[in-house]
């Protein structure tokens, strides 16, 4: 008896910044608006971009060591509203993401977004990489009261189209994201191409396979076995 080929999974999730998103070019025009505005010089694209996937905060940390934890933060807004006006600018689609979605697409599976950026930057993204009619869900950080590491938003965007959470599959590249996916009972991949500190060690977050680049994910036989497709 012949094995059937594998299929994708039914429904792809994918964190944004980091995986599906080259976004540390915006990330860093961002900061370096702060600075300018502060007399500092520009920082430099290696010096950030461990951080992107950690957040405004993080970023802050690197972009402002010297400042308290409390300066930082009350920098967030002014943070939110520089990168509004960065979006899409200067970052696009990591190398192989477009050909990975029609992949998926052409499968018949759906892929969706679930990322801790503000839901509503992460909407506005959406048109400007032609993606805002291909997206199927989109979760942000503040969708839900929770968010990543917690397993809600994976679980909600899974809800919203009818999907099991087994038969999902969730794809990151910082630690969070692989917990979150165990936590909701979704098999992972590990996006060895995203934003990683130094000393990080991607094997110890136990996702289910580690990829390292996009156009792997091409091929459906990469993926890890999602089961069935039906709600629960």
């Amino acid at each position: 008896m012949s094995v059937p080929p594998r299929r994708f999974p039914r429904l792809a999730l994918f964190d944004l910044d980091g995986t599906l998103l080259d976004s540390a070019p915006d990330m860093l025009a961002t900061v370096n608006v702060l600075r300018a505005e502060r007399g500092l010089p520009p920082m430099a694209l290696a010096a950030l971009r461990p951080h992107v996937s950690k957040g405004a905060r993080a970023m802050l940390a690197a972009g402002f060591p010297h400042l308290e934890a409390s300066e930082r933060e009350a920098m967030v807004p002014a943070f939110l509203a520089a990168y509004e006006r960065e979006l899409a600018r200067h970052g696009a689609p990591f190398d192989g993401v477009e050909a990975m979605l029609g992949a998926l697409e052409a499968d018949g599976a759906r892929w969706g977004i679930v990322t801790n950026k503000p839901e509503y930057l992460a909407r506005q993204l959406l048109p400007l990489l032609g993606w805002d009619a291909r997206c199927a869900v989109l979760v942000g950080g503040d969708t839900l009261p929770v968010r990543k590491p917690d397993p809600e938003p994976l679980l909600h965007a899974a809800r919203a189209l009818g999907v099991a959470p087994q038969a999902c599959v969730y794809v990151g590249d910082d630690e969070r994201d692989i917990v979150a996916a165990r936590a909701a009972g979704m098999p992972s991949v590990v996006a060895l191409w995203g934003y990683r500190p130094d000393g990080e060690d991607p094997a110890s977050w136990r996702g289910d396979v580690m990829i390292e680049a996009p156009e792997a994910l091409s091929a459906a036989a990469a993926w890890p076995q999602a089961q069935g497709g039906a709600p629960e």
